[in-house]
């Protein structure tokens, strides 16, 4: 299947969350979204009717061609231009309510005469959650370069580094192998450079980020990841950067020991793939996303790691997310989740503890869901590697 017909496809499913919902239209604003449906990102609205070929309004760039395509300055043309398409004003509208700003939604609603709102981002999030063979297929080879730049570490590291003088190293790498340097994730304040490098005890380190580990970061403008931490002999370096090599992304942990490390930190680690082996061997699509989460935290409470599983002063309460577009699409992998895995799901297991006076250790794979169970895309060295 070529591009075009992908697209096609992902309106159409849109189309139908429009009529299931009840709603006259869908506005879609965000890049993330844009992707998806169109395989571009322009500056403007994407407008969807039930049926029908979507209108895009666009106010840059320039050169976006064809005749569903009107290039407007502001949103307050957009009544205008679909009266001149003898297109019907919306009585209900679907919008991305969990992305845009108030404003932008007040200046909207009132362009186009008041309708009733309703919010697709959830829907949008739900339908990408599932992915088309062209999408898994672009997973599998982001995974492949990932690897592969993982594999350079070794090489990397050199005694006496700081934290961020070993990321700085490993970003080149990763830019040299095509990354696209910053990596979406989706919610407020979720904002992160590349992905998260944890030396000794900054693993410890709270942040407000909701990401598995946090870290200090190196200013309080931006508090999670390195920061400036030695990589010390008797202490772990994990590494959990982005796998955005392909728009569809995949994501990856490894640990590091740095010379030789006490053995409850071999013990975590090997209870972190245990887990991931046991979770893949016995989970596939129509399983509750909470069993996940409940079969990792009883392995983490049979092997006495409780206190350090996920981390120590803030414990993150998930063993796992899906992956995607973003970094962070659904399903939750909690133990509130009452979301059921689907064949197409792409799903990233972290299994991760945080040990005070060493650091972290954990893996992290990402798997795809089938019916007869998980194929795991990730492969690479999982074991607690010595640098």
């Amino acid at each position: 299947m070529n591009v075009k017909e992908e697209t096609s496809q992902r309106v159409a499913r849109t189309q139908q969350i429009i009529i299931e919902s009840q709603a006259d239209a869908c506005i879609i604003s965000s890049s993330v979204n844009q992707f998806y449906l169109l395989g571009f990102i322009f500056d403007g609205y994407l407008f969807i009717q039930p049926e029908g070929d979507p209108v895009l309004f666009i106010k840059r760039p320039n050169g976006i061609e064809g005749g569903n395509v009107t290039y407007i300055r502001k949103p307050e043309q957009i009544s205008d231009l679909l009266h001149q398409r003898k297109i019907a004003l919306p009585k209900k509208l679907m919008m991305e309510n969990d992305i845009l700003s108030f404003s932008t939604v007040s200046r909207l609603q009132t362009a186009l005469g008041m309708p009733e709102l309703m919010n697709v981002s959830g829907e949008m999030r739900r339908i990408r959650s599932v992915k088309s063979e062209y999408e898994l297929t672009q997973m599998r080879e982001c995974a492949n370069i990932h690897a592969r730049v993982y594999e350079q570490i070794p090489s990397i590291y050199r005694a006496g580094m700081t934290d961020i003088e070993f990321q700085a190293e490993l970003e080149r790498e990763m830019r040299l192998a095509g990354s696209a340097g910053i990596f979406r994730t989706f919610g407020e304040n979720m904002d992160i450079f590349m992905g998260s490098v944890l030396a000794g005890d900054n693993a410890q380190a709270a942040s407000p980020f909701d990401f598995a580990l946090g870290g200090q970061g190196l200013s309080p403008l931006l508090p999670i990841g390195a920061n400036g931490t030695k990589l010390i002999p008797g202490t772990t370096l994990m590494v959990d950067m982005a796998g955005n090599y392909r728009p569809w992304m995949s994501d990856m942990t490894r640990s590091f020991a740095l010379g030789t490390v006490p053995e409850i930190a071999h013990k975590a680690h090997r209870v972190s793939i245990d887990i991931c082996e046991a979770i893949s061997a016995t989970v596939k699509s129509g399983t509750p996303c909470a069993d996940l989460y409940f079969l990792a935290e009883e392995m983490v409470r049979r092997n006495g790691l409780a206190d350090y599983f996920m981390g120590t002063e803030q414990q993150a309460k998930f063993v796992g997310h899906g992956v995607g577009l973003e970094i962070n699409e659904p399903p939750v992998l909690a133990p509130r989740s009452k979301e059921i895995l689907q064949s197409g799901m792409a799903i990233a297991i972290e299994p991760k503890f945080v040990l005070p006076g060493i650091g972290a250790v954990g893996i992290e794979n990402t798997y795809i869901v089938r019916n007869g169970g998980l194929e795991k895309i990730t492969v690479c060295e999982e074991g607690l590697m010595v640098l």
